[in-house]
């Protein structure tokens, strides 16, 4: 145990951690997108999710209360609940499914949806109920196989009439909900044992102090430079994993 605490792989894991508790407390999202290429490529993706999962759900609680006072729980509602509903059909892929092609897939996803969002691409046609319903099922598909779920949904927001604040806690709590959820479903798959309790618990004291961090840092960033400069990050770290 004491070993695994100070491996080198434990000590990237933290600093990966840091960074995108920051990355997630100035845009409200991103961290998965951060942690999830480089940590399938270190620990495996069996590892990697649930671990990922465990710092979103718990450790940017500091963040909720806050967003939920600004929240459109009506344009959440649909999406959610179609994604708690299908983030089982993940978890089961991400139990039965080979360690080396899902890495590869993690990063693709991201690489896809980095590409998307320094294009500027947005969703076009009216928010319906069936199509947040639709993005929800697929939302939450994503998460419970690789613990990326937001960027369909981030893509949808993007495109509605909210300022960027609304949106930001639009996607703070939708990400949360669907966390919580997809950590419950691998927990019932078995995915979750002593080595993600110890890779969660030792790095969520960094990945909460960068969301702390960051969420303080919000008022003094350009917003569209910052997330352009993220998503840029981001894809050069899944390009590094999909052809590692």
């Amino acid at each position: 145990m004491l070993d695994e605490l100070l491996s080198l792989r434990m000590l990237l894991a933290v600093a990966i951690a840091a960074v995108a508790g920051w990355i997630r407390g100035v845009t409200g999202f991103g961290a998965a997108m951060v942690m999830t290429p480089p940590l399938s490529l270190m620990l495996g993706p069996q590892l990697a999710v649930p671990v990922t999962l465990m710092l979103e759900t718990f450790a940017a609680a500091p963040m909720l209360p806050a967003a939920a006072r600004i929240a459109q729980w009506r344009t959440l509602a649909p999406i959610s609940v179609a994604a708690v509903a299908f983030v089982p059909v993940g978890a089961y892929m991400l139990a039965t499914s080979e360690p080396d092609p899902l890495r590869r897939a993690i990063a693709l996803i991201v690489i896809v949806f980095s590409l998307l969002l320094l294009s500027g691409a947005r969703y076009h046609g009216p928010q319906r109920v069936s199509t947040s319903v639709g993005l929800g099922s697929l939302s939450g598909t994503m998460l419970g196989a690789t613990s990326i779920g937001a960027p369909p949904v981030i893509l949808y927001l993007l495109a509605g009439p909210e300022p960027v604040h609304v949106t930001r806690a639009n996607l703070t709590l939708y990400v949360v909900v669907i966390s919580a959820v997809g950590l419950l479903s691998l927990g019932v798959r078995g995915v979750i044992d002593q080595h993600v309790m110890l890779f969660a618990s030792t790095m969520a004291p960094l990945f909460v102090g960068g969301v702390i961090a960051g969420s303080r840092f919000f008022a003094y960033l350009s917003d569209q430079r910052f997330r352009r400069l993220t998503t840029v990050f981001m894809l050069l770290v899944s390009t590094f994993v999909l052809l590692a």
